[in-house]
């Protein structure tokens, strides 16, 4: 008889691991009856953009571009060569896609060539900015006392 209670016991020991064995199974991979797989490769940052190329505008000048990205012809104007708080246009037909302020003066742009401010216009800071993609065309602009 002392077999009995041993096979029983066996039995049931072997019955509990295996029940054991499952609900782990499950608790790791829920619904698929086997352990989720173990990743191990390095995650990789995405490559990161490339810092857009500034143009080439001299300190004191104020530089327009054609294009975006600081390309295409290039219109330069100095503070000895243009009146202050007067509206200069580009030339005829010409629009301004991109622009560098470094007069160290606020410099407004026109989508107007008559510097109309029912059109879109928008004034720059002087210390150094670089704008790449104006958001509308630029046929003029003013140059401020400060």
């Amino acid at each position: 008889m002392t077999t009995q209670p041993r096979t029983a016991i066996t039995t049931i020991t072997a019955l509990a691991g295996a029940a054991v064995g499952a609900l782990a199974l499950t608790v790791l991979a829920p619904g698929t009856g086997a352990a989720a797989p173990k990743t191990t490769a390095p995650k990789t940052a995405a490559p990161a953009a490339p810092a857009p190329r500034l143009g080439a505008c001299a300190a004191g000048e104020l530089c327009l571009w054609a294009r975006e990205e600081f390309k295409g012809a290039r219109w330069t104007h100095e503070l000895s060569s243009t009146d202050i708080d007067s509206c200069v246009p580009l030339p005829a037909g010409s629009t301004a896609h991109s622009l560098a302020n470094r007069t160290g003066r606020p410099v407004t742009t026109y989508q107007s060539a008559t510097c109309d401010e029912t059109g879109e216009f928008e004034t720059y800071p002087g210390k150094g900015t670089w704008l790449p993609s104006s958001p509308y065309r630029v046929r003029a602009f003013k140059i401020w006392e400060r």
